[in-house]
């Protein structure tokens, strides 16, 4: 939601939001090219990121600690994902940002300036997660009144207003007016809004929340869209998938502080391992001749299931998993006809496909296994859940003077 001097509602909570202008910034879909635009058009912090938090801390009171010194990095023209559990303080992070509540400490930069800063606030664009329009307007009156309180003149807010609504696929229900629309369609609108300010940096808090899958991925294809433009786009969601296909890197905020941050190869670096699956054809000595293919002997880790009586009806009894280690110390794993080794490296599968040949096997799939980002979110929140991670830093910056804590 863009910034104005106007009132705007929030779900349960009404703030002041300030609206004003921003640039527009040409196109290109190198991600080198538009971190070098971005950086030299919209003046970012002297390490060249367009988020740079350091101890940022809210505590409320009771000494109810919502934030435990969240240290966070974005990087110009990228989209970046937030992602916690409920009650991990991502909303808390980002109203912080968008200077929605006051932290109890914090340091860093938003686009180059320090938190709160007035002007700089102007170049954002906002989707809080509980937003709210008057039912009275229609979806073009509104999108036009936050273009007005932009400063936008007439001709471009008319323009843009109708680009936005066929961009979130609400060209047909412009005139229709707010309270006649689904949830789904209210979110559409108020992700147009967050850009009429064309703003540099787009702050999203659950903007697929009520959407079907096909307007799912048409935000997906949106956000894409912006990242090609060069503009940086912060994501708050927990949708683990719709983050997992659009964003460049994520961080993971658990008690109060972020655990992981990266790229989703640097955070699931060291889960690849190739799996292969061996067809059954029923032959008595399937199993063995698996076994005589593979270069290390193997040891059952697990014993099956005791089996059902043939009277009882239940699910058949999995097999045991057996173990081993290749020469090189990659794990082996073979459980009924499938096999898991503990490497991403083609060249060491090669050996072991053509002994699977050699022996008449006929593989039904081969492929690169990754832990995906549920598994390593879960894995990851567990963990600092454990250990009740927090989080030092050096003192505190006060935020900008002027900004709105």
């Amino acid at each position: 939601m863009p910034f104005c001097d106007n009132t705007a509602y929030f779900g349960q909570e009404t703030v002041n939001i300030r609206l004003s202008a921003a640039n527009n910034h040409g196109a290109t879909t190198d991600s080198n090219e538009r971190a070098t635009m971005v950086k030299s058009q919209n003046g970012l912090s002297q390490n060249g990121l367009a988020i740079d938090l350091r101890n940022v801390t809210k505590t409320y009171r009771r000494r109810v600690h919502a934030l435990r010194g969240v240290a966070m990095r974005v990087h110009p023209g990228e989209v970046f994902g937030l992602l916690g559990p409920n009650g991990a303080g991502k909303s808390t992070l980002v109203k912080i940002m968008m200077t929605v509540i006051r932290p109890s400490r914090a340091e860093g930069t938003v686009l180059g300036h320090a938190v709160g800063h007035k002007p700089t606030l102007g170049r954002v664009g906002y989707l809080p997660e509980n937003h709210r329009f008057p039912g009275y307007l229609t979806g073009r009156q509104v999108l036009e009144c936050y273009a007005a309180l932009a400063k936008v003149d007439r001709p471009t807010r008319k323009r843009r207003s109708l680009e936005l609504l066929e961009m979130v696929g609400m060209r047909e229900w412009a005139n229709a007016k707010l309270a006649t629309y689904s949830k789904g369609m209210q979110q559409r609108i108020g992700l147009a809004q967050a850009l009429m300010n064309d703003p540099d940096l787009i702050v999203l808090d659950e903007p697929t929340d009520g959407l079907d899958p096909m307007g799912r991925r048409e935000t997906r294809q949106t956000l894409q869209q912006l990242r090609d433009q060069g503009k940086t786009v912060f994501l708050n969601s927990h949708l683990l998938g719709e983050v997992e296909r659009v964003c460049d890197r994520v961080a993971i905020l658990a008690a109060g502080n972020v655990v992981r941050q990266g790229t989703l190869a640097e955070l699931t670096a060291g889960t690849e391992h190739y799996e292969i699956e061996i067809h059954n054809d029923g032959s008595p000595g399937l199993g063995n001749l698996i076994r005589e293919a593979l270069p290390c002997p193997l040891e059952i880790s697990a014993t099956p299931i005791i089996e059902t009586p043939s009277a009882q009806v239940g699910p058949a009894p999995p097999p045991p998993i057996e173990l081993g280690k290749l020469p090189t110390g990659e794990t082996v794993e073979l459980e009924g006809t499938g096999i898991r080794i503990g490497t991403g490296d083609p060249a060491l599968m090669q050996p072991i496909i053509d002994a699977l040949r050699q022996r008449d096997l006929t593989i039904r799939s081969i492929g690169v296994v990754r832990q995906s980002l549920e598994d390593y979110f879960i894995q990851a929140v567990a963990g600092a859940t454990a250990t009740g991670a927090t989080a030092t830093g050096p003192a505190a910056l006060p935020i900008a003077k002027g900004g709105r804590p």
